[in-house]
């Protein structure tokens, strides 16, 4: 019994007690207004309210328990959307608007392995009866099925009966296919899925939601609203704020309570970090608490891992990939994390004083100290930390320091969806309806304002020689008119901001013609100095410039060319052309190429249409192009002219600002009156929750909307998709079929019936015969040519009544019609791998469809979208978005392009780039949106500190990438080979960092394609369910295996780039555009990788990429025969070969006959036989010569062996040159040839250094590969078994430490007289000359002198010159000398310097003339005579018959190291024949026993590797020989080299001139005299003038003069 009481007793409270974890509340902040006992007054505190206002009403049980059920389950998103940081939040995107509604529905999820792949098989079903549709309709239409097939209620006919209902009409097939899958599944639950769905309350949108009670009793409850605050608001409140709300539309809740800032931006609350958190976070996702304690543990010692980048692998391992979300929330509070946990931990006060002491001089935990404790910051508040501030970095300058700012969290995630308005004010006259599920706002059509009160621009009174560019037109209209000053009779920059369709093109027509009316020659033809360049957002619109522009300027010789992704063009074209219409992305390409710059700085008229595009996503390209444009303008003071078109805009102001536009003179707004048929809107939001009931719901209201013009006006619906056109348009037929209200859209006996009719059996889609008898008619791009114009041609002549198209009828073909419909502005984005809403752009241009100005006094557009939308909608279709910047997200890259054009070499260069782009004017009116403190405006009102913080922090990004080098010390910014890769291939850092992180040299096929998926282009690709059963399918005939699930993204990369280089066809519409942009992206994404390869000189690896390049490009395999890169090869005989088996290089020996015998087909001999000699290959030689023991000159010679074809080969092919070593695993060398069709067959000549080893390889290879072609490389080995290389040099003369020589050791007064000018300070020579003293002037041998410059060889040569002067002093004609120099230039200059001293003597000096009679007596007479090798050589070939020249003393030959040069031969025969003549005349004077005048040669030059070679040539003795080391210089010299990788001459001349600015500011930046030396006098020109505008845009930066 006992021992029974003592087991019970170990359960009682006081045996664990001490087991109960107390809550510390030490840290719990204590309310400063706790009562102390003292009477305190009432006075002030009660408020006058009257009786009964605080009456309250008791809610049922039941509800209270639904209610609290519901918040647990809401997010903590929810906040005050009134403050400052809701604001911030909103347009970051907190809450995606695509998916606001997806997330809010709940889907069934499998729960194995074989229902997973049976719920995959049914969504792939019904994506293929819906037609391409949003993931959640899909889902949930799935969803909606499977209730219908678990019913055991149901028999098989209602079964079809209902899922008929949900997903239209469908064979029994597919029905038995339906239940198979069905019955698959089995953890399915019908009420589950109705329960969670019933118990989520949409927030945002306020709809009444009806909960259905499970048991037989009825509840009271019939509809539920709850706001953000309080649950159950009074419905007259919400009356009351609708007629508010229709003028003012806030997206905003005016009354939501405040959330604190640190949860909205990632930041954990210290005081809600106890010694348990990391458990209990862990607790969400691990359900087992042993193992969320074992996680928790781990994750805590991770996280104090002093490498970030270790810490997130780690964590990432430990927490897969799926939590990255929370693993990215540990991260950003990793130190507030461990410093709580530790101090939670603290077993005693001394252990836990010592964690908080060692929190002294963190800024960052002391703050949390401080937030533990309960105190105030030292800013007077809590502090709060703004989004994107970091710790401090090193300083700019002696006053200020840097932050690293977090460039991802104070982006836009929205991209251009992104809204900075709080409200959205509507014109007068515009209401709203509420209708079931859907609410509808009406926005009155604005007045078209008359233009008969002013007087219109006749085309008769502008200059005569411009109206044929405005053929057709009698007048300007209003718009236009007030525009004309400015556009047409000034140079101003100018923005115009007018709705579509008001006659914007004519005014940049205007601008065209401004420019064009300056470049006129004295005949009146345009002339060819200048160029404009007219930049469209869309390649359609591109082509539709192009050929609008073409014809307006064919009658003034202008050309007029397109460049974009599908069309480039050669520098000789761009040359020749006058207006380039382009894509902004592929001007941003150009000009940030230096050696596209001999293009750029012609162009003086920049148009850019749709400037709007800067709220989008591509709105960076725009601004680093106009940045970039400022920039230029300011450094060269060339001027460009910057003309932006817009549609209307609220915050013209600010991209006028950006333009650097006058806003009195130059800024031009337009409203809606303006547009020639005034627009009439209706917004439709949807309110349905359910994405079924949703999508087809929107279907009704299209077809209500088409009924209310039936047979009034034409309709033109806008979907999203090709499959979705004709599904809409049969849906629209079969309701007004069902409805018996087809009549309405035609009458059965009207002559535009009996047409249709008739034009259907013309037809070739089986659709548009169906639809088209009923007035229905469908167009897009998928259709034939022949059945889009019969479309077009239908509705233009009013007999189609309703056309259901894509957007391709927006921008290609110009069809309006009265009424427009946009059903849907959801469109599937490959780039961001999901729905995501239209862009303005396309909104913008499918509303201006919308009327007919020659027909209609109106046009209506109607815009059927879900409710959260609205707003936005509104806002932008009605003048209410503000454009914001959205440069932040490519911040990094446009850098980094600045960086490798030249233009940004410092981190003060990059903070005034800054200040020229979109952002600089935003931040200044906006600072708050952009993260900054408006208080930081009082203090710093340029935003100076914050540009340097963003370029600082982008600066550290490329740095930590290998994009830059980036010197914190001197703020220098230096372009790496990746960095240039980057902005050449267009490619974004985070891509190129991993191609540097995982390429290697050994990579196998497999490796590749599995890199290239890993690209950060294709981040957001994701595989849907519908997907994954085609993925698995086309993966199995990949030829390259593919490692990885069809679940992962990269895998799904993977498969669609080879799916479409085996040319595969795939189902589904989102499956096909995601492949279409992997393969837009490849082509750049594969070049940038072989460019990488080959820079790190990995041979195997550059080949392999090349050939993976070449595969994108031709969409065919390298072990396919190229032959089929011909195209008008037919594919059977092609197929024939590759059967054979037969060698490709083989086919190359074999006539047309036995080709013909080979593929079976005599006749097809010729034509294959001339395809495989059209193949670009090259003929191969190479000479080889040894420079040095360790470098090899090779000479190559290529010539063309293949026919030229124009059609095929263009008018020229690029060609692959790479030198590899034996083993092929080394590139010593690579360029690319390009070979021209002028030149196709003509030798041509390349030559190269490669490097030769210490240990001697056997042979080297060269290869040649076509940039384009497979099957197209030559290759040619380099054998090294008969190559001599050179001895081994000898070292370079020491230089002795001598006395140095006076002047006064010469023996004569005559050279003390010749020699002393050429002597130091002093009157002593130098080292070098005292020490080659005594060879020169103390004996009569053969000298050389090898010395740096400026070493003072010419006291040499007088040395020399003494010499011979001394000897022949007392002789009859004195001493005759020779001066050879290489230059005529250098031979005046010695003879001027010469003869003052000579003419002291009574010797003369002079210069010979190149004429024989002349300089014979000039020589005879003279002591000296100056001359180049070739007078020389001319006057010395008849030495027998010339006595002066038999009698020639000493022959000085200067600069002997341009013996090897160009032009060096005659030099080298010259002094041979000296040294021959010396030679003879010993012999001759041996013989008849006399004494030998002998030729002396004293030779100067440079520091040369063989010298003792030279010297041995001239006959110098061993120790006549000095070869001094170049360091030897008495005055030291810093030398620097620096390449430019530019092929162009005049292009890589001016990306030359920064750098050389650069270096004469370091070098002199007090003002010494510099010299700069060109190839040419032009390149001088050029020169002087790039340098001094540099220089006077350096002055202007830093307010100073420039010297």
């Amino acid at each position: 019994m006992a021992e029974k009481a003592k087991q019970l007793k170990q359960f009682g409270y006081a045996a664990n007690s001490n087991l109960v974890l107390q809550a510390d509340r030490s840290g719990i902040q204590r309310s400063s207004r706790e009562p102390s006992g003292a009477p305190e007054s009432l006075y002030g505190q009660i408020k006058k309210n009257k009786m009964g206002d605080r009456i309250t009403h008791e809610r049922p049980k039941e509800l209270e328990d639904r209610l609290e059920k519901m918040r647990k389950r809401r997010s903590n998103d929810a906040g005050a959307d009134d403050t400052e940081e809701s604001e911030l939040k909103r347009a970051r995107g907190a809450q995606g608007s695509v998916a606001g509604m997806a997330e809010q529905e709940s889907f069934y999820r499998p729960k194995t392995r074989e229902t997973r792949e049976a719920y995959e098989v049914i969504l792939t079903l019904i994506q293929a009866q819906l037609g391409d549709q949003p993931q959640d309709v899909l889902r949930g239409a799935a969803d909606e099925l499977l209730v219908v097939l678990k019913n055991d209620k149901l028999r098989d006919p209602e079964r079809k009966e209902q899922a008929v209902e949900l997903l239209g009409p469908f064979k029994d097939e597919l029905m038995a296919m339906f239940v198979a899958q069905g019955k698959r599944i089995t953890d399915f639950s019908a009420d589950d899925e109705e329960q969670d769905g019933d118990e989520k309350i949409d927030d945002e949108l306020g709809v009444a939601v009806v909960f259905d009670e499970s048991d037989s009793e009825g509840s009271d409850i019939d509809e539920i609203r709850e706001d953000d605050d309080e649950i159950g608001e009074s419905a007259g409140r919400d009356a009351g704020t609708a007629e508010a709300a229709l003028h003012g539309m806030d997206s905003d809740d005016e009354e939501g309570a405040g959330k604190d800032q640190k949860a909205s931006s990632g930041i954990v609350e210290a005081r809600s970090i106890d010694a348990f958190w990391m458990q209990r976070q862990l607790a969400q996702f691990f359900h087992d608490a042993h193992e969320a304690q074992a996680k928790a543990t781990e994750c805590l010692e991770i996280l104090a891992e002093a490498d970030p980048r270790e810490c997130e692998n780690r964590l990432v391992i430990l927490l897969d990939y799926e939590r990255f979300d929370f693993i990215k929330f540990l991260l950003r509070n990793r130190r507030r994390i461990l410093f709580c946990v530790r101090r939670a931990r603290a077993e005693t006060d001394e252990e836990r004083a010592e964690i908080e002491a060692s929190s002294q001089g963190d800024p960052e935990l002391e703050s949390v100290l401080r937030e533990l404790r309960g105190e105030k910051d030292k800013t007077g508040g809590d502090k709060r930390r703004r989004r994107g501030d970091s710790e401090k970095s090193g300083p700019v300058d002696a006053t200020s320091a840097l932050s690293v700012v977090d460039l991802d969290a104070i982006r836009f995630d929205e991209g251009g969806h992104t809204m900075s308005n709080r409200k959205c004010v509507l014109p007068d006259g515009s209401y709203r309806l509420q209708k079931k599920g859907y609410e509808e706002v009406h926005v009155p059509a604005a007045k078209h304002r008359a233009s008969e009160s002013e007087e219109l621009k006749a085309i008769a009174d502008m200059p005569s020689w411009s109206a044929p560019a405005f053929k057709g037109m009698d007048r300007l209209n209003l718009m236009q008119t007030q525009t004309f000053p400015c556009a047409m009779e000034s140079d101003e920059n100018m923005l115009l901001c007018a709705p579509t369709g008001a006659g914007k093109t004519n005014v940049a027509m205007m601008t065209i013609m401004r420019e064009a009316g300056k470049n006129l020659d004295e005949d009146g033809n345009v002339t060819d100095a200048f160029k404009i360049v007219y930049v469209a957002p869309m390649k359609s619109l591109v082509q539709e410039v192009v050929g609008n522009l073409g014809n307006r300027l064919k009658p003034f010789n202008m050309s007029v060319r397109e460049l974009s992704g599908d069309h480039n063009l050669s520098r000789q074209q761009m040359e020749e052309t006058h207006v380039i219409v382009t894509t902004p992305e592929k001007w941003d390409i150009i000009t940030r190429k230096s050696g596209e710059r001999s293009i750029t700085q012609h162009v003086r008229l920049i148009i850019i249409d749709e400037i709007h595009l800067l709220h989008d996503e591509r709105g960076p390209v725009l601004e680093a192009i106009v940045s970039r444009t400022l920039r230029q303008m300011d450094a060269t003071q060339e001027p460009i002219r910057l003309v932006g078109l817009s549609a209307t805009l609220p915050n013209y102001e600010d991209v006028a600002a950006f333009l650097r536009v006058n806003a009195s003179s130059g800024l031009f707004h337009f409203d809606g009156s303006h547009r020639p048929c005034p627009l009439q809107q209706q917004y439709i939001g949807v309110t349905e929750r359910k994405a079924l009931k949703r999508f087809q719901l929107m279907n009704e209201i299209t077809y209500e909307k088409v009924m209310d013009n039936a047979g009034k006006h034409q309709v033109l619906v806008f979907v999203h998709s090709r499959k979705e056109t004709a599904a809409t348009a049969k849906f629209l037929r079969d309701m007004a079929l069902e409805r018996d209200a087809i009549g309405d859209l035609m009458s059965e006996d009207s002559a535009s019936r009996e047409v249709l009719r008739e034009e259907a059996q013309n037809a070739s889609s089986e659709d548009l015969r169906d639809l088209l008898p009923y007035g229905f008619a469908i167009h897009h791009a998928g259709m034939t040519r022949e059945d889009r114009q019969l479309v077009e041609d239908l509705f233009a002549d009013r007999h189609a009544q309703v056309l259901v198209s894509t957007a391709t009828l927006a921008w290609g073909v110009n069809l309006p019609a009265h009424t427009v419909i946009i059903k849907g502005t959801q469109i599937y984005n490959p780039e961001k791998g999901a729905w995501v809403e239209l862009s303005p752009l396309d909104i913008m241009q499918m509303m201006g469809r919308a009327g007919r100005p020659a027909h209609d006094t109106f046009g209506e557009g109607i815009v059927i979208t879900s409710h959260q939308e609205l707003q936005y909608y509104l806002s932008l279709l009605n003048e209410q978005l503000p454009i914001e910047s959205q440069m932040i997200t490519r911040l990094a890259d446009a850098l980094n392009a600045e960086v490798v054009l030249g233009t940004v070499t410092t981190l003060r260069e990059a903070v005034e780039w800054l200040g020229y782009s979109y952002l600089f004017v935003r931040m200044l009116r906006n600072p708050h949106l952009y993260g900054i403190d408006p208080s930081v405006l009082e203090s710093d009102p340029l935003l100076e500190q914050r540009r340097a913080d963003l370029a600082h922090s982008a600066a550290l990004l490329l740095d930590r990438h290998a994009l830059i080098n980036y010197d914190r010390k001197s703020s220098a910014l230096q372009a790496t080979d990746l960095g240039r890769v980057a902005s050449h291939y267009y490619v974004s850092h985070s891509s190129i960092a991993t191609y540097n992180e995982h390429l290697r040299p050994t990579m196998s096929d497999i490796d590749l394609f599995r890199l290239f998926a890993l690209s950060e282009e294709f981040k957001y690709m994701v595989v849907r369910h519908e997907e994954k059963q085609e993925l698995q399918r086309l993966a199995e005939r990949m030829p390259i295996p593919v490692k990885e699930s069809v679940e992962e993204a990269t895998a799904k990369v993977n498969v669609l780039l080879q799916a479409f280089i085996s040319r595969l066809k795939l189902d589904g519409f989102a499956l096909r555009a995601d492949m279409v942009y992997v393969t837009q992206s490849a082509g750049r994404l594969s070049r940038a990788l072989h460019e990488i390869v080959l820079r790190r000189g990995w041979a195997a690896l550059a080949s392999r990429t090349l050939a993976l390049c070449r595969m994108i490009d031709q969409r065919m395999w390298g072990s396919m025969s190229p032959l089929r890169q011909f195209k008008a090869l037919p594919m059977e005989i092609v197929s024939r070969i590759e059967k054979k088996g037969y060698d490709w290089e083989r086919l190359f020996d074999l006539s047309p006959q036995e080709l013909g015998e080979l593929v079976r087909n005599p006749r097809a001999g010729k034509a294959v036989y001339k395809h495989v000699h059209m193949l670009p290959r090259l003929d191969l030689t190479c000479h080889v010569q040894p420079i040095t023991r360790a470098l090899l000159r090779c000479e190559l010679t290529l010539q063309a062996d293949f026919k030229w074809d124009d059609r095929i080969h263009g008018g020229a092919e690029a060609f692959h040159l790479v030198c590899e070593d034996c083993d092929g695993e080394t590139v010593l060398h690579h360029e690319l040839f390009v070979l021209r069709r002028r030149f196709a067959d003509a030798e041509h000549y390349v030559t190269f250094v490669v490097p030769v080893f210490e240990v001697p390889q056997p042979q080297y290879f060269v290869r040649v590969t076509s940039a384009r072609w497979l099957g197209a490389e030559t290759v040619l080995p380099i054998s090294f078994r008969h190559l001599i290389l050179p001895e081994r040099h000898a070292p370079p003369t020491e230089l002795l430490d001598l006395q140095p020589l006076p002047v006064d050791a010469l023996r004569s007064e005559a050279a003390r007289r010749l020699c002393e000018p050429d002597a130091g300070a002093g009157s002593v020579f130098n080292p070098i000359q005292t020490q080659c003293h005594a060879a020169l002037y103390g004996g009569d041998e053969n000298v050389l002198v090898c010395a740096p410059s400026g070493a003072g060889t010419t006291a040499c040569a007088a040395f020399a010159l003494s010499r011979a002067l001394e000897q022949r002093a007392g002789e009859e004609g004195g001493a005759r000398c020779v001066y050879l120099a290489p230059k005529a230039a250098l031979a005046e200059a010695r003879c001027a310097a010469w003869a003052p001293r000579l003419r002291a003597l009574g010797l003369e000096c002079s210069v010979l003339t190149g004429e024989a009679a002349v300089d014979l007596r000039l020589l005879e007479r003279s002591a000296v005579s100056c001359a180049t090798p070739e007078i020389w050589d001319a006057l010395s070939r008849r030495w027998r018959q010339r006595r002066a020249v038999r009698e020639v003393d000493l022959v000085i030959a200067d600069e002997v190291h341009l013996v090897g040069g160009e032009g060096g031969a005659t030099y080298e025969v010259v002094l041979s024949r000296m040294r021959y003549i010396g030679v003879q005349a010993a012999e001759e004077a041996s013989e008849a026993g006399t004494a030998a005048r002998r030729v002396r040669l004293v030779a100067l030059g440079a520091p040369m590797a063989n010298a003792r070679d030279v010297a041995e040539w001239l006959g110098c003795a061993r120790g006549a020989v000095f070869n001094f080391a170049p360091a030897a210089r008495p005055a030291p010299l810093e030398v620097s080299l620096r390449g430019f990788d530019v092929s162009q001459p005049s292009a890589r001349l001016l990306a030359m001139a920064k750098p050389a600015f650069r270096a004469i500011a370091a070098t002199a930046p007090r003002g010494e005299p510099a010299l700069v030396y060109t190839p040419g006098r032009r390149a001088a020109k050029v020169a002087a003038v790039d340098l001094v505008a540099l220089a006077a845009a350096e002055a202007a930066a830093l307010g100073g003069s420039s010297s």
